[in-house]
């Protein structure tokens, strides 16, 4: 899909999160104690900087749950993180409850099965590249990046282009240009 084939995502005020296998690459690591180590990617946490930057709100519902998540949803300023969600819909309906938004407010970006019934009722949906091929063929896009390397940047961009708040985020970067698309 082209961005000319994608829907009118100027209304959309929440971006929903997997955490194994979208802002990692799905590898999971234990120390010999027991805890878990994650590896994320540093522009995919600027970027959802920058989706705050511009009024979006960040919501992380994942089916695991380690500090770590916790450590980066904090870093990040992520406004709801839902860990050890195994039926993920039932707890996006309930954080939309709680912000008092609709589905068609929200994009979600997810890798495996568990994320099919999300995307399938948000307005805008994305699969990282290395996703399972049952979410790729009901999601909106199908990112270029695979998970953990950039797709949650490469979704945020996408958003704030076509809402036209792109160039808010490079006037920071370009003070002294006319025009930055």
């Amino acid at each position: 899909m082209n961005n000319t084939d994608l829907p009118d995502l100027t209304g959309i005020k929440l971006l929903v999160l997997d955490v194994d296998g979208v802002m990692t690459d799905g590898r999971i690591m234990l120390t010999g104690n027991g805890d878990e180590i994650k590896v994320f990617n540093v522009r995919d946490g600027a970027g959802m900087k920058y989706w705050k930057r511009v009024g979006g709100r960040l919501a992380i519902i994942t089916g695991r749950g380690c500090q770590a998540v916790q450590k980066r949803a904090s870093e990040l300023d992520v406004d709801f993180v839902r860990m050890h969600a195994k039926d993920k819909l039932p707890v996006l309906l309930d954080v939309l409850e709680e912000m008092n938004l609709t589905p068609d407010q929200v994009a979600v970006i997810g890798d495996d099965l568990t994320d099919v019934p999300m995307a399938r009722v948000c307005r805008f949906s994305a699969a990282p590249a290395d996703a399972v091929d049952e979410l790729k063929s009901v999601a909106t896009y199908t990112t270029k990046l695979p998970g953990g390397a950039g797709c949650v940047r490469e979704v945020i961009e996408l958003l704030l282009k076509a809402a036209g708040t792109w160039p808010d985020i490079l006037k920071r970067y370009f003070p002294d240009d006319e025009e930055t698309d």
